[in-house]
């Protein structure tokens, strides 16, 4: 099996566990742990098992000139990332999440305009203009149809919000792949992050009734830490390093679908028209844009 063929199988194992989350953090919060105690216990779990697997098979050190692009990389694909989604999704839905989490690709899009210089066509913006509409859509007036959730708009704003600081961080994370191992950015990524969600989830962390946790809820920590905190980080960071991170950014499609599937198996959501009506102007948007025409070299 080919190093390309390994990147994709693990992109679609990496949003498989994504997709899973959806439902199984909504699970958990906020009755058993509130979303930023949630997140520290979760980075706490990504660091200890990144730096214990490096400390044995890697042992490399970093360039100081590169701790500045770690830092912001740490915040952008751990801190603010994960804290945004945890905080979103304890307030919308597993299916409204997962949608809204596409437009993360188009923002990729955006930024590869800005910084890298991606050509402008035609079609490409009138997908990026979809997929804001979709993403609107889904964010404000799906609300209406979601009684037993006040707080919907805020939540999917969060996602949204969530959505965009992980594009900056496929953005700016590539040119370290060149330099190091995925491991060794994934060690200082969630031990920088440690640091900075630590003053915000400690009160949150200590306020849990550890000892009356069923052992449901802990098989559901435990798959969000070492599943979607370690195992999916590193089959992401490492398709990365052999594949765009466009290409990376397209297989979040798939966790709308995963998502929407797992959550209707296991009750926790529905579907209704305004999902239905979002998820296609959105795939029309995301599909307008990765798409690459036979006449352009990109």
């Amino acid at each position: 099996m080919n190093d390309v063929l390994k990147s994709h199988l693990a992109l679609f194992f990496a949003n498989l566990i994504y997709a899973l989350t959806f439902t199984l953090a909504k699970d958990v919060m906020p009755d058993t742990i509130q979303p930023m105690g949630f997140i520290l216990v979760r980075v706490t779990g990504g660091m200890i098992l990144f730096r214990m697997v490096h400390r044995i098979w890697i042992r490399e050190k970093v360039k100081r000139e590169d701790y500045g692009i770690l830092i912001l990389c740490a915040l952008f694909g751990v801190a603010i990332n994960m804290s945004l989604f945890f905080k979103g999704l304890n307030y919308t839905t597993p299916i409204h999440a997962a949608v809204t989490m596409t437009s993360t690709p188009i923002i990729v899009f955006i930024l590869a305009i800005i910084f890298h210089g991606e050509k402008k066509l035609p079609l490409r913006i009138v997908g990026v203009v979809l997929g804001a509409i979709g993403a609107i859509i889904i964010t404000v007036y799906g609300q209406k149809l979601e009684t037993g959730t006040p707080n919907l708009a805020l939540g999917n704003l969060f996602i949204l919000i969530n959505s965009f600081s992980y594009a900056i961080y496929l953005t700016i994370v590539k040119p370290l792949m060149t330099r190091y191992h995925f491991l060794t950015i994934m060690k200082w990524m969630f031990s920088i992050g440690f640091v900075v969600i630590l003053p915000f989830g400690y009160s949150d962390a200590l306020a849990v009734e550890w000892g009356e946790i069923s052992n449901k809820i802990w098989g559901e920590i435990a798959f969000v830490v070492i599943g979607t905190s370690f195992v999916a980080y590193m089959c992401n960071i490492y398709a990365l390093k052999r594949l765009r991170a466009s290409t990376v950014g397209f297989y979040i499609y798939l966790q709308p679908v995963l998502a929407t599937i797992i959550a209707l198996i296991l009750g926790s959501d529905k579907l209704d028209p305004i999902k239905i009506l979002a998820s296609l102007i959105i795939f029309i948007g995301v599909y307008l844009v990765s798409r690459k025409p036979k006449a352009v070299k990109e």
